[in-house]
């Protein structure tokens, strides 16, 4: 193989599939990127097992050919070079880089255990790049991380009057992001698994365009222009959530989004190890507070302006859990509905009822 590359090409692409590769010490190979230098472009790829993905890139092909190396090492080596181009050539069992100023070798693998990224084919779907990352992104902090339930170590994802709906929840928490299809998909119910959700955000966040989707029995795949990934599906029921979401409230309160932040973070400076934040309402004294102590630092309270409603309630929450999905909202008021001390909050921005944020509240 003779490849002659855009360095700043290769700097893009050979980190995300770096990500990737196995990191695994029993079956050395997934630490490796296949690398093909086929037609007019030169595809990089690594597996997991768990997830896969493969990201051509615009090249110049004297010969073509296929070559394996360790993933780790060949980022590290085109993250040091300055030039605009390089060339990638194989002699033997060696892989040279060379620019004006460089002149690399680096040991290659035998490719033929190298296992194959899957071609997922079964029921396929076209949708706005960013907005479905958008959604993913919007509940992907409320899923669990922990291997013991992989139903909840995870995103959900269906469809419903059409709605694509997403959700996610690590059982204190529950987070669902609806929105609107143009027309009924028959897009099946489907979990991503956490860890795999996080390298797909990170993979096409801020791209434009349309993504297709494919789906069968067992796997996901994302492709968009040079980029195909694939994950594994958990085989699994989501736990249904929404018998949980209160149909009324007893308490509401509006409030600019920005305060409340700012109230947090600074109540988080005081919070014990449970991320404790006491809330107290009053709506005909018009106090709404939060409270927070630290048995070593001091204790804090902060009043916050709004609009105050209903009955009186003091309630404690993780302050982390209400601060979290504030970051996915982008109204400029956000509503707290309450309904009683021992019954979940339900937080959601005042003008976008398509998303929707869960917290349980803490045991005193």
């Amino acid at each position: 193989m003779k490849v002659e590359c855009i360095v700043e090409k290769l700097k893009e692409a050979i980190p995300q599939v770096d990500r990737i590769t196995g990191k695994n010490l029993t079956l050395p190979i997934l630490n490796s990127i296949l690398i093909i230098g086929s037609g007019k472009t030169l595809k990089l790829r690594a597996t997991n097992l768990d997830i896969g993905v493969e990201i051509e890139i615009p090249s110049k092909i004297e010969n073509e050919g296929v070559v394996l190396v360790n993933g780790s090492l060949l980022n590290s080596i085109i993250s040091t070079i300055t030039t605009k181009n390089l060339t990638l050539e194989t002699t033997q069992n060696n892989l040279h880089i060379t620019t004006d100023y460089n002149n690399i070798i680096i040991k290659t693998y035998p490719q033929d255990d190298f296992p194959t990224i899957p071609i997922v084919s079964g029921n396929e779907f076209v949708f706005e790049t960013k907005k479905i990352i958008q959604a993913i992104k919007a509940v992907s902090y409320s899923a669990s991380f922990s291997e013991i339930k992989p139903e909840i170590s995870s995103v959900y994802i269906y469809e419903n009057n059409s709605e694509l709906i997403f959700a996610a929840t690590d059982s204190f928490r529950l987070a669902e992001k609806r929105i609107k299809i143009k027309k009924p998909k028959d897009f099946p119910e489907v979990i991503i698994p956490i860890k795999n959700i996080i390298e797909i955000i990170r993979v096409f966040d801020g791209v434009d365009g349309d993504i297709n989707i494919s789906i069968n029995k067992n796997q996901i795949s994302f492709s968009h222009q040079n980029i195909y990934l694939t994950s594994r599906l958990i085989n699994g029921v989501f736990p249904d959530y929404k018998q949980i979401i209160p149909k009324e409230y007893k308490t509401k309160i509006i409030v600019l989004r920005q305060d409340l932040i700012t109230a947090l973070k600074t109540a988080a400076i005081f919070s014990g190890k449970f991320n404790e934040l006491g809330i107290i309402i009053k709506p005909k004294q018009k106090i709404f507070e939060v409270h927070t102590k630290h048995q070593d630092f001091g204790e804090n309270t902060t009043k916050i302006e709004g609009a105050l409603s209903g009955e009186d309630l003091e309630v404690n929450f993780n302050y982390k859990y209400i601060f979290d999905c504030l970051q996915t909202i982008t109204d400029d008021s956000v509503s707290l509905l309450f309904n009683g001390i021992h019954k979940p909050l339900i937080i959601q921005g005042v003008s976008d009822m398509s998303f929707l944020c869960l917290v349980m509240p803490m045991n005193k």
